[in-house]
């Protein structure tokens, strides 16, 4: 028997450590390695030799674990390129020397493409090491799957934030718009699931090009019937020339992607200028979104520890490597019956890699106006109940970061 090693990447969620913890618990109710090492901030901890024995947690720390937003191990956005053979050389030396066997890299779309490059090198060079991925991201835009764990619960915060901003701003008889931002860089899931309130009166998606004058007026149409305008936009909107709404495109994150931000503000401030409204109050949700652990959805922080599990379990066969673990899809007729029975399946990480999962063309209703029957049928299970969580003086407790210790 060898050890295994966990990692996680990209930006957090609330449930990203509830996979850690499914890994950590199969290992201790079927140990299939000796031990289970921590990467510290993801593969470029790793890379440096910075590991933590996670093996011996108890089962309070494990449910604590759970709970616990953020990235417990801490993350990284360390682009593993492909024929960077010095990377890929020191990675296995660095496994080789803690005896490790399997590695699991919770993550993203980049994430995933990193498991698949790993992989293939290994293959290549004729080494043992393996690596499967257990997907993240509240964007939901990764394929194969019917979501992806973190998804559920930046939905729920969304929608209950907006509900609430709504009660607020209905409250007031001064001539004002609202415009609530989600994150979403190319995929607009999370703003779209703010619709599953009844409380959005125009939705931007970036799946559709962003047309000002056809916006304004329909902002306008709004002001004129109800004196009223509840707008929620994904950062990612964007012109038809693919410039983005948002005025803070300049800076770039570590894989070549615009750092976006700002896509509420300037709707708000065109609506002033166009005279349409005097004033408009802005709410961006940004980290909130994946940081909230007070609003984690019982389906997510349960799909999300159960697939750690399963990636456990399925790295067992010696031959399991170059794989994902995910939900599968529902059917149309599932989704419009409102059924929700969660399936894991597997399938190659060449097949979750550098895609992009779009918000479906067919549930977006024209000029803005928001989402169909269907896709609020797919929304509403995503975000059903609540799990029971653990408080400490008065807040959710929470565990200290493994990376902080």
């Amino acid at each position: 028997m060898r050890n295994c090693l966990v990692a996680q990447s990209g930006g957090p969620t609330a449930v990203i450590n509830a996979s850690l913890a499914g890994v950590i618990r199969a290992n201790q109710l079927n140990p299939v390695f000796d031990r289970v090492l921590g990467g510290i901030h993801g593969i470029e901890g790793v890379l440096e030799g910075k590991l933590y024995d996670l093996t011996e947690l108890s089962g309070r720390e494990i449910e604590i674990l759970k709970q616990t937003p953020s990235s417990a191990l801490g993350t990284c956005r360390y682009k593993l390129k492909r024929g960077n053979d010095a990377d890929y050389q020191r990675l296995v030396e660095v496994m080789s020397a803690h005896d490790v066997d399997v590695m699991f890299y919770i993550g993203g779309n980049d994430s995933m493409d990193t498991v698949d490059a790993l992989s293939e090198w290994a293959a290549a060079n004729g080494r043992p090491e393996r690596f499967v991925g257990i997907p993240k991201t509240v964007d939901n835009d990764l394929v194969p799957v019917d979501h992806c764990p973190g998804f559920p619960s930046a939905a729920k915060l969304a929608c209950q934030v907006t509900h609430a901003t709504r009660l607020d701003y209905d409250a007031y008889t001064r001539p004002e718009v609202f415009v609530l931002e989600t994150m979403g860089r190319d995929a607009g899931w999370l703003a779209a699931s703010c619709c599953a309130t009844g409380d959005v009166d125009l939705l931007v998606l970036p799946e559709v090009d962003f047309d000002r004058d056809a916006f304004l007026a329909q902002v306008q149409r709004k002001m004129d019937e109800t004196g009223e305008c509840y707008i929620v936009v994904s950062e990612g909107a964007h012109y038809a020339d693919g410039t983005y709404v948002s005025a803070g495109d300049t800076a770039h994150d570590g894989f070549a992607h615009a750092v976006l931000g700002g896509a509420a503000l300037t709707i708000k401030q065109m609506i002033v200028d166009a005279g349409i409204a005097p004033r408009g109050v802005v709410q961006d949700l940004s980290r909130a979104a994946r940081s909230s652990n007070f609003a984690q959805s019982l389906v997510d922080v349960t799909e999300a520890y159960e697939l750690g599990m399963s990636a456990h379990m399925r790295a067992a066969d010696a031959t399991f490597t170059g794989q994902v673990v995910g939900v599968a899809p529902r059917t149309p007729e599932q989704i419009a019956s409102g059924a929700y029975d969660a399936r894991f399946f597997a399938a190659p990480a060449s097949e979750f890699a550098n895609y992009v999962r779009h918000f479906p063309q067919e549930w977006i209703l024209p000029d803005y106006q928001g989402i169909s029957d269907e896709a609020l049928a797919y929304f509403r299970p995503l975000i059903a109940g609540e799990p029971k969580l653990v408080y400490e003086d008065g807040l959710p407790a929470t565990l200290k970061p493994f990376n902080k210790r």
